[in-house]
């Protein structure tokens, strides 16, 4: 297990990579679709319906396929890592997008009604009344998808990623040391995760110290 450590440790660098990336590109996703739900735009609100339905209802393994080993039959051709951020930012995003717009609708109109009654305009509203609380409320929906989708770069060894999956069956598949294999995996994955779950857990009692959500 020692000996073969480092591996695990690149494995993890590369995995928190793209799954920071990849984040990141799904809350700039998910905020947008959200806002577009929430005013409601006529035929931007229907795309966006059709996306989140589509992205929540078809695994990333398929998706990651279908760019992958799909798009170059048509001439498209995505490297294993852009197929990786592609993949976790599109299924993200509909995932951010249902918990953005959760916080915005919890929002009470009385208060954009009284914003607007004092002069200010729609984005002064949005940017200084409705946004800083539905951030607030949201904040445990984005953490648990936070953690959701660094579990979910657990596939991106179907593209040929040397994730830390990729790593843990290609020891296994050479020295057949399964157990040892998979408890490094387990730890791995912990070392990741485990500091998330705690400042996630951190933020919301800070939160809701403050006064706000629930």
């Amino acid at each position: 297990m020692g000996e073969y450590a480092h591996l695990y440790v690149d494995a993890a660098k590369l995995t928190l990579l793209l799954g920071v990336v990849g984040i990141l590109f799904s809350l700039i996703i998910g905020l947008a679709c959200a806002l577009i739900q929430y005013y409601r735009a006529p035929v931007l609100k229907r795309i966006v319906s059709v996306y989140i339905e589509l992205s929540r209802n078809t695994p990333l393994l398929v998706q990651l396929f279908f760019l992958y080993f799909g798009l170059p039959k048509i001439g498209i051709m995505i490297s294993s890592e852009g197929c990786a951020i592609i993949g976790l930012s599109f299924l993200g995003g509909s995932y951010m997008a249902e918990a953005f717009r959760s916080g915005l609708e919890a929002i009470e109109k009385s208060q954009v009604e009284s914003g607007l009654a004092i002069g200010l305009s729609h984005a002064q509203v949005m940017r200084h009344i409705v946004f800083p609380q539905a951030l607030s409320i949201s904040v445990p929906a984005l953490c648990a998808n936070v953690i959701f989708l660094i579990k979910e770069t657990s596939v991106f060894s179907a593209v040929a990623l040397a994730d830390l999956m990729y790593v843990a069956k290609d020891l296994i598949g050479l020295y057949y040391q399964t157990d040892e294999a998979l408890l490094m995996l387990v730890i791995a994955y912990l070392i990741l995760l485990l500091p998330i779950s705690l400042a996630a857990a951190w933020l919301e009692r800070r939160l809701r110290y403050a006064g706000f959500g629930n």
